[in-house]
């Protein structure tokens, strides 16, 4: 794997982004970054944000470089709607999918985006604070509503990095291979 490339809005991402490049220690670049400092085609792990199903930047990251896992980065819940995001995103089946729960801070996003989210957060918060019968991944997104608070955090990233673990066993020359 050559880099860490990911494109970030309010925060969440680029702190994913930050403690994977860490955990695996290789090189983490924005997608602007990215351009001047990764070659074409190298093999990437891309991480990037999620607005209504979409992955910012995904579609530039694939025709640009080998992207070898994606990691989208939203309100939901870690590893849930897995299958929707890479529907949506036309991910092939080959690529891992890590879907990760970020931060929530309206104050934090710019332009459109907080606009958006903004009238959001005043039609489906109040729908969900009304509802009576509400799931624990209901509650969950209300509180991230109401409170701000921050879900970001390197446990989130156990799948992404055990993934990549063994990507590196089942890659690593043998012993008998170098001494050839």
């Amino acid at each position: 794997m050559k880099a860490i490339i990911y494109t970030s809005n309010a925060g969440s991402t680029v702190q994913y982004a930050q403690l994977l490049a860490n955990e695996l220690h290789l090189p983490v670049y924005s997608a602007k970054e990215a351009k001047k400092k990764v070659p074409a085609h190298s093999e990437i792990i891309y991480l990037g944000w999620i607005m209504a199903g979409g992955i910012k930047g995904y579609k530039d990251m694939v025709k640009k470089y080998n992207v070898r896992a994606v990691c989208a980065v939203g309100m939901s819940r870690t590893g849930t709607q897995t299958e929707e995001v890479r529907t949506k995103n036309s991910i092939p089946k080959n690529i891992p999918l890590f879907t990760l729960q970020g931060n929530f801070n309206l104050e934090k996003l710019h332009g459109v985006y907080k606009m958006t989210m903004n009238m959001m957060v005043k039609t489906a918060g109040k729908s969900l604070a009304e509802k009576t019968d509400r799931t624990p991944e209901e509650d969950d997104l209300l509180e991230m509503m109401t409170n701000g608070k921050g879900r970001v955090c390197l446990e989130n990233l156990n799948a992404v990095i055990k993934w990549y673990h063994n990507c590196l066993l089942y890659t690593s020359p043998s012993p008998r291979d170098v001494e050839e």
